[in-house]
């Protein structure tokens, strides 16, 4: 039985041998290939061939349209940093920190309309669901990011908020990568959209996991610095449960993220997550959503054998470090 860890490396394969034009344009391709080179989880580009492949066919015929939603993925990331004003991704410099921003932008938009040129290469059989889902999954994103940033200057934002919110910005991506898989693969609409369910769901527990490696995690394993949620005033899991726990270091959570960004707003803020042991009330979110993961996953008419790596991956992204 094939592990998600082959459709990732066979990815990465296919990403190095990508051939991208240079001379006087490279100064808009080198970005993306460095971009693209740095690495990553591949999840997914993995879960597009994982997906082809349990739906019976072969992960190859599917490697186009996984590399468009690699490329998509990454481009977010460049637009991302931008307005997140990060200067480190995956441990190194973030395009426009090497760069500038305006390569950023203009490597990033081109990384689109490579991504939307790679999914259109899928059989014609299914090339309207697949563009159907790839574009509804993109303006899902584009919101999910909009309500990202306004949230930052918001005080009135609830859990609701927050997970229409991510069920946008990752939620859509890795269910969009799930159901597109399914659908190359010869899935019914019904199982593809089990199977999007299933993305949507391991999406939303990957983030609240995030958001808890963005405070808890290691920086020599994450990838960006420590806090950088607390330090942008992003509405995270962790902030507003901790803020809506009707408790004394609600109050006081609420007051330290007025504080100035630096590592003393950071670590006050920790300190009090700590003593509302906000690791468990994760864990517990985590579980659920992962359930709900695997719910959907066990609708569908693929056999036991068949959803095992699906089940795995589960595990193993609510259990990472970075």
């Amino acid at each position: 039985m094939k592990k998600f860890s082959d459709y990732s490396a066979q990815i990465e394969a296919t990403l190095r041998n990508l051939t991208l034009p240079g001379g006087d344009l490279a100064g808009l391709y080198e970005p993306i290939s460095y971009s693209l080179s740095a690495g990553g989880k591949r999840l997914r580009p993995g879960l597009v061939l994982m997906a082809a492949e349990a739906f019976g066919n072969a992960a190859a015929q599917a490697e186009d349209a996984a590399v468009g939603l690699e490329m998509f993925h990454n481009f977010t990331l460049l637009h991302d940093d931008v307005m997140d004003r990060s200067e480190l991704r995956r441990g190194r410099q973030s395009v426009h920190a090497r760069w500038d921003v305006n390569t950023a932008i203009l490597s990033g938009d081109t990384m689109l309309t490579l991504a939307t040129q790679c999914v259109a290469k899928v059989p014609d059989a299914v090339l309207r669901p697949v563009l159907d889902a790839f574009n509804d999954m993109a303006l899902r994103v584009y919101e999910g990011q909009r309500l990202d940033m306004d949230f930052e200057q918001r005080d009135n934002v609830s859990i609701a908020d927050y997970l229409r919110m991510i069920s946008c910005k990752t939620g859509a991506l890795l269910g969009a990568s799930a159901r597109i898989g399914a659908l190359i693969g010869g899935a019914s609409s019904d199982d593809a959209a089990l199977m999007a369910e299933y993305g949507l769901m391991l999406g939303l527990a990957f983030q609240i996991q995030d958001d808890w490696l963005d405070v808890f995690g290691d920086a020599s394993t994450f990838g960006k610095p420590i806090g950088g949620d607390i330090n942008n005033n992003k509405k995270s899991y962790l902030l507003l449960t901790a803020i809506g726990s009707d408790t004394p270091e609600a109050t006081a959570v609420a007051e330290a993220m007025k504080l100035p960004a630096g590592d003393t707003k950071v670590k006050i803020v920790t300190r009090l997550y700590e003593r509302l042991d906000m690791s468990a009330k994760c864990r517990a979110a985590i579980q659920h959503y992962s359930s709900k993961a695997l719910a959907a996953l066990r609708s569908t008419s693929l056999s036991d054998e068949a959803r095992e790596p699906f089940r795995l991956l589960v595990e193993k992204l609510t259990g990472r470090k970075k």
